[in-house]
């Protein structure tokens, strides 16, 4: 008989006794539903902000930063030093002959989430510059910040993370009171943010240099150039490179941390998973000792018995899966959450979906395997004694 021919017929058979051992066979599903819905959960958060980061600022955009510096607010340009970088040659000019360039003060600002834990909210000074080199920026509700004035605008989804931040709201930083008089939207993780006079909040929070320098050049394929300018330049110790670079090397620190716990925590899980697999084939593999030695004295060959009980495995670990991923799916994905300030959506993949189903596979095989072995190596003689 041929051996797809036999291997299909007793999984069939295999299939058809599931009711029969319904309670076991839910131990792999409900093993494995719990195992990638935690897993696909945690990796939405990860997924969510690495998308925002590639997504957020203006491709055309160069970043300029103190050398060294890991993250934006440990940077420190000096008003002098800025004023360098943003009259370099191969900057683009506004109408009025000014470069479009911004330098850029970035600050924590201690707040409470939605529910009451503790958090921290991105506040940055903004000008007219740097308006202009936020893509989309708009004002959706109220009114923009007076230059020169104690006032604040919020980010259309700081109020879906944090308390305190809606129009009317009041912020209070060392030098008193700032209300929030507008919403603006960008269309990326500034939507999460409050934005303020530079100028004005850097006396706030005495702050006499700037963190970073933000700029577009006048020609996309100038960068080489303008970044060779200002690394040969003696008056400057910077690292250039272009917004998405930057935003790039953010997402990676982040991503790169959140992994290795993110799949620690799963791998620990389907081990748990994967022993209640071994240990629910094993029993099943027991339960039906006649049937498989009728199909083995009746011509069937070891190879079909064996890949039956793996696929049985593998279909209870991918249903299993399908239903943790659809929880996941339907939970978290498009949902606002936040991290280290930053305030994104939730993602959850087709690609993370995938591989959701690949781990299911994999402990069904590592699972299902030696009991597969048990089943076809048993001698057919025994079995039937037994029965």
């Amino acid at each position: 008989m041929n051996m797809l021919r036999q291997v299909w017929i007793v999984s069939a058979l295999n299939f058809r006794s599931l009711p029969q051992r319904l309670w076991q066979s839910l131990v792999i599903v409900a093993g494995m539903a719990c195992v990638i819905g935690v897993l696909l959960s945690m990796l939405s958060m990860v997924e969510g902000l690495h998308q925002a980061f590639l997504n957020t600022g203006d491709p055309r955009a160069v970043f300029v930063i103190s050398a060294g510096s890991q993250w934006e607010g440990q940077g420190a340009i000096a008003r002098d030093k800025a004023r360098i970088i943003m009259n370099m040659p191969g900057v683009a000019k506004a109408a009025d002959g000014s470069p479009i360039a911004q330098p850029g003060v970035e600050v924590g600002v201690p707040t409470r989430a939605l529910n009451g834990a503790r958090a921290w909210i991105i506040l940055r000074g903004l000008d007219t510059k740097g308006q202009m080199l936020r893509p989309g920026f708009h004002i959706v509700q109220g009114r923009m910040f007076r230059p020169g004035s104690h006032e604040l605008i919020a980010g259309v989804h700081a109020g879906e993370r944090f308390r305190d931040v809606a129009l009317g709201d009041k912020l209070t930083l060392p030098d008193g009171d700032w209300p929030i008089v507008g919403i603006y939207a960008t269309g990326d993780l500034g939507d999460g943010e409050l934005l303020g006079d530079l100028e004005t909040l850097m006396l706030s929070i005495r702050h006499k240099t700037y963190n970073s320098v933000l700029l577009r050049l006048a020609s996309p394929d100038g960068f080489a150039a303008f970044a060779r300018q200002l690394k040969t330049n003696p008056a400057l110790t910077v690292d250039v490179m272009t917004q998405h670079d930057w935003n790039v090397k953010r997402s990676a620190d982040f991503t790169r941390f959140m992994l290795i716990i993110v799949y620690g925590v799963g791998l620990l899980l389907a081990t748990g998973a994967l022993f209640g697999c071994f240990n629910t084939m094993y029993s099943a593999v027991a339960s039906r000792r006649s049937e498989i030695a009728t199909l083995r004295a009746i011509g069937y060959g070891a190879f079909p018995v064996a890949a039956s009980v793996i696929l049985e495995a593998g279909a209870l670990s991918v249903a299993g899966a399908a239903i943790g991923a659809a929880f996941a799916w339907s939970r978290y994905d498009g949902v606002m959450d936040g991290f280290g300030g930053n305030v994104f959506k939730m993602t959850v993949s087709p690609s993370m979906i995938g591989t959701a189903l690949l781990w299911a596979v994999g402990v069904a095989v590592l699972g299902g395997i030696w009991p597969a072995i048990r089943a076809a190596r048993r001698p057919v003689v025994e079995a039937l004694r037994a029965t």
